[in-house]
């Protein structure tokens, strides 16, 4: 679990708390679903893309990706404030790491080769919110098409 950590965050692993992974992880889960969910349903094939996408690209651990969709889909029930999550990611993550989760967004977005306007509106959204720039989103959008094909 500090893997996580200490790759996202650099810090080191005797600072970072188990609260801290926690929350990296719930965030990235979060924001993961909520694109999944942003064309207003959430495909077998979306989900499962999420959980491989937490567990290779930001070293999640299998066993964890369940309890976290869980927990994702109860904040998704309750209303998701995605400013609360992306301002950890803000205080926490550096800019590169910002736009792989931007890139990852992407992937889940555009799995079904089919941009919905509230899929492409959650993307403006997040890419705001985490303080990215347009080419930064539309640079992320581009890899994200690339690495599907």
């Amino acid at each position: 679990m500090f893997d996580l950590i200490k790759k996202i965050i650099g810090s080191n692993p005797e600072q970072a708390t188990e609260q801290d992974a926690l929350t990296a992880h719930l965030a990235l889960t979060v924001l993961l679903l909520e694109a999944a969910h942003a064309d207003g349903e959430c495909s077998e094939e979306e989900k499962a893309h999420l959980a491989t996408t937490l567990v290779t690209h930001f070293g999640i651990s299998e066993d964890e990706i369940q309890t976290l969709l869980d927990e994702s889909d109860k904040e998704r029930g309750e209303y998701v404030n995605l400013f609360r999550y992306t301002r950890f990611i803000n205080e926490n993550f550096s800019e590169k790491q910002k736009i792989e989760i931007m890139e990852s967004v992407w992937r889940i977005i555009l799995l079904d080769n089919h941009l919905e306007a509230h899929e492409d509106h959650f993307a403006h959204k997040l890419a705001n919110l985490l303080g990215l720039s347009h080419g930064d989103l539309i640079d992320a959008k581009l890899r994200a098409r690339k690495q599907l094909s």
